[in-house]
């Protein structure tokens, strides 16, 4: 599969066994040994080293066929990324086979198994803290559960149309069925992440399947586009030019820094001591029928990606076959929009909730569990905020452990809240209302900071 860099001929300084100097390059062999200093150099777009459990891959040739994409492993390279690989595989073993091809060494002995800023003792707590919720079996999912959901999905879908074919199309019956809908595009939304993030079935080519089901037949968009978008975002989640997720399009500015540093370049696309006020009218409305809408198609033909393309097109036509006779054409159209007006205001309040009022900076080199708490909170449990939200109202246990399913999280929570307690990590946990309200606070905040820096520094 490729891509484990050249072999070092023999006689050239730097044979297989032997740590090099700081000035020193090389593309290494399997025997090779490598400090943290030597692998760090490996960061570029064209150069992309990482190392996992010790060992030591090139990934420069592979990392375009990385299922995942092509960004999320870029965004280790230079680093160590063991909790990363354990946290988005599933079955490490499995994906023993790709990695084989790609070793050109591994750490020297007098080299620390963290790199940088990590906290080993946190890295060492949260390894033992993993494998109790294996033991205890927290990573394996219930199916019935989530067979469930897609019945609540589908019955919506097929309450909607019941509806109208019994009783018509007058403006209350239009409205009722446009709230079903919705409804049913949130909790499709919840479902499909769960499919993406391989937590269902224990072959992935199940969830592969479902995955494309759900998001491309039942929603109309993209599952290869959710896959190398989502997987940046937990990867490394509120960090800029890593995570797409704060890539605001100078629209917004974020977290603290920011909003200083464009204050101080004087840079104003926008009133941004504004923007927890056109916030309203510019991110829930448009997020998913404007920007994600465009960005799905341009990105399934830019990348020639028919398969899910013709996933995509299958819920238009099945939605023009069952609403057309009501509707007409540009009726059904306006419907759909609708639809995803309404369903993106719920999606931007649930997932901005647990991130936007986080700690959002540059990359920072931290452990698994103190990156994804700075960046991370969440909201109370309750029955209607587990539905509301699919669950990622636990978002903390969901990002450290984004293969677990949802239904385990709440058992899965206080073990976490007691691993941070103990290491002085902040666990927050935030009222619905209180994550809400923090949005808007935070982006006046960020606004703030901007106009004081803009006018004064």
């Amino acid at each position: 599969m490729g891509g484990g860099g050249q072999q070092t001929e023999p006689g050239q300084p730097g044979e297989p066994g032997e740590p090099r100097g700081p000035g020193e390059q090389r593309s290494g062999t399997a025997g090779d040994v490598y400090t943290w200093e030597e692998v760090q150099r490996h960061c570029h777009r064209n150069d992309q080293w990482l190392v996992i459990n010790r060992k030591v891959y090139n990934t420069t040739q592979w990392a375009r066929r990385h299922p995942g994409g092509l960004r999320v492993i870029s965004h280790y390279a230079g680093q160590d990324a063991t909790e990363a690989f354990t946290a988005f595989h599933p079955d490490p073993k499995f994906v023993q086979k790709f990695l084989r091809p790609l070793l050109i060494g591994e750490l020297a002995a007098t080299e620390p198994s963290q790199d940088r800023n990590k906290n080993a003792a946190i890295v060492q707590d949260f390894q033992a803290l993993r494998r109790r919720l294996e033991r205890e079996d927290l990573f394996q999912a219930r199916p019935l559960f989530f067979w469930l959901q897609l019945g609540q999905v589908l019955l919506l879908e097929a309450l909607s149309w019941i509806i109208l074919w019994l009783w018509g199309t007058r403006w209350t019956l239009t409205l009722l069925c446009t709230l079903i809908l919705s409804t049913a595009q949130a909790q499709a939304g919840w479902l499909q992440h769960d499919f993406g993030h391989l937590s269902v079935f224990k072959k992935s080519a199940w969830n592969h399947i479902l995955h494309k089901f759900v998001l491309g037949h039942l929603k109309g968009a993209s599952a290869n586009w959710w896959n190398h978008r989502h997987f940046q975002h937990h990867a490394k989640p509120n960090i800029f030019s890593k995570d797409p997720d704060v890539n605001m399009l100078g629209i917004f500015v974020l977290g603290d820094k920011q909003p200083v540093e464009y204050g101080i370049k004087k840079i104003k696309h926008l009133p941004y001591h504004h923007q927890h006020q056109y916030f309203f009218l510019v991110g829930p409305p448009l997020l998913i029928p404007i920007y994600f809408h465009i960005q799905i198609i341009k990105t399934m033909i830019s990348r020639r990606d028919w398969v899910d393309l013709a996933w995509s097109m299958s819920y238009y036509l099945r939605f023009l076959y069952f609403y057309f006779p009501f509707y007409g054409l540009f009726g059904s159209l306006a419907l759909i929009t609708f639809v995803r007006f309404l369903e993106s205001h719920w999606f931007v309040w649930v997932t901005q909730m647990n991130h936007l009022p986080m700690e959002v900076d540059q990359e920072r080199h931290q452990d698994w569990l103190s990156m994804q708490l700075q960046a991370t909170c969440n909201i109370e449990q309750s029955a209607f905020n587990d539905w509301f939200s699919g669950h990622l109202n636990f978002q903390i246990e969901h990002h450290l452990f984004p293969t677990m399913p949802r239904h385990n999280y709440h058992l899965a929570a206080p073990l976490v809240r007691s691993l941070c307690d103990r290491h002085g990590v902040p666990y927050q946990v935030k009222t619905l209302r209180r994550g809400c309200i923090d949005v808007v606070s935070s982006l006046r905040r960020s606004g703030d900071l901007w106009l004081d820096a803009y006018l004064h520094k």
